[in-house]
């Protein structure tokens, strides 16, 4: 396919940049320099083994309509399976003391089990410096917006299921570009500002209108694509039942660069808090041989963590942002959706674990000549969950999540606006 033959190009290119990095760029002498590639040191397994009951519709991971990362039988009845989350393994060489790398492989099970690449990087951290540090990341990553997920291979630490928000962000959200940070410390504030440019995202906005809002642990993978679930049959053009989270749509790679900003800051008291502005500069008008179009997406994001008192936190995150695809000859667009979301989820530490709360609050509005007003969606999420640690490489989660969202469009093709979903996950995680 054309569309696999220019991103392969575009992934030998960057291959070779690295390799000339490590074969030119490097100390001659690999003891001295840091240099440790294969070592156990340098790997690490992650798995998530879970058993899963939920109702309601099918999932969209199945190509419905369904909110959740499992869903009911075909007459919405209660479904019980095992089934394997992920299993990822996740290698981090070192070419010497400032530059290494990331590289995590990832198994998803479930409805529709995939393999691939879901980050791949290198990290530049200089020893020393001054009053400002700055580190950087290279390749293919997922912009540090979510407060929900940690370590290398980008787990949910609290509850299975993250928020609305970052569900959406590990599954279109994924960039290959430069990012650059600096850190400092003012007295006992600390503060840090990122910047980075990027393509391979034209499509981010593409599941998340035509399917809405969800709640899973599912992420992009490269190359791979993500299900839409059917189309209205009245829709004046023909699009695929798929879209690709890592794709150039526009005609060449950074040939349209987006960027993203963040600012972070550390306050003298127990309180987090940041802002990052992404606008991945699509091209609405570009179209591909598959009829995949190109989107244009915007979004800023507020973070909050703070410490309430002793043991509780407060995680929290508001997310607001335009999407737009497809201007027409008449100059209207196809879609031109506003979303938004928030999530607050409060967090008792305990000896060995912790218990979770958590409320999503998301919706969208819709104006176009595909999607409209028919087309809003609104909807909350509420989740329950506990963590117990068992050893030091084992832990257990268990989630109750109960999810309700109304989207009016439904009804044309005859299924009612309003779907109502409830789910429960136990989980076992281990990792070497």
């Amino acid at each position: 396919m054309a569309w696999l033959k220019h991103q392969t190009r575009s992934v030998i290119a960057f291959a070779i940049l690295v390799t000339g990095v490590l074969c030119f760029g490097g100390p001659a002498r690999a003891n001295e320099s840091g240099l440790e590639l294969i070592s156990a040191e340098n790997f690490a397994i992650f798995g998530d083994f879970r058993l899963s009951a939920a109702d309601g519709e099918r999932s969209w991971v199945d190509s419905e309509f369904g909110k959740l990362r499992d869903g009911g039988t075909a007459s919405q009845d209660v479904n019980v399976q095992p089934e394997l989350g992920s299993a990822a393994l996740v290698w981090q060489p070192r070419f010497n003391w400032s530059l290494s790398g990331t590289v995590v492989a990832l198994v998803q099970g479930g409805g529709k089990a995939e393999v691939g690449v879901s980050e791949a990087f290198l990290n530049f951290k200089p020893l020393g410096g001054g009053m400002v540090k700055i580190s950087a990341r290279a390749g293919l990553m997922i912009p540090p917006i979510s407060l929900e997920h940690s370590g290398a291979e980008w787990g949910v630490t609290e509850t299975i299921t993250p928020s609305a928000i970052n569900s959406w962000i590990g599954e279109e959200v994924r960039v290959a570009g430069i990012e650059i940070t600096g850190r400092a410390n003012l007295g006992e504030h600390r503060l840090a500002a990122t910047f980075a440019g990027f393509d391979l995202n034209d499509t981010a906005g593409a599941l998340l209108a035509f399917r809405g809002w969800a709640l899973h642990d599912r992420v992009a993978l490269a190359f791979r694509s993500q299900p839409l679930p059917p189309h209205s049959p009245s829709w004046p053009v023909q699009l695929p039942r798929y879209s690709h989270p890592v794709i150039d749509i526009d005609g060449g790679v950074l040939r349209r660069p987006g960027y993203f900003a963040k600012l972070a800051w550390d306050m003298p008291i127990p309180v987090h808090v940041e802002f990052l502005h992404f606008d991945n500069n699509g091209n609405p008008q570009a179209v591909n041989a598959n009829r995949e179009y190109g989107w244009r997406t915007k979004f800023d994001n507020i973070g909050l963590v703070a410490e309430l008192a002793d043991k509780w936190e407060l995680r929290a995150q508001v997310m607001q942002g335009r999407t737009i695809m497809g201007l027409e000859s008449t100059r209207e667009l196809a879609v031109d959706m506003r979303f938004r979301a928030a999530y607050a989820m409060v967090t008792r530490s305990m000896n060995r674990g912790s218990i979770s709360g958590r409320i999503d609050l998301f919706g969208t509005r819709n104006r176009g000549t595909i999607l409209m007003q028919d087309d809003d969606e609104d909807g909350w999420a509420v989740t329950a969950a506990a963590r117990r640690s068992l050893s030091m490489n084992f832990e257990m989660l268990a989630e109750i999540l109960h999810a309700k969202t109304t989207r009016g469009a439904r009804n044309r093709i005859g299924i009612p606006p309003r779907q109502t979903q409830n789910q429960l996950l136990v989980s076992m995680r281990l990792h070497w």
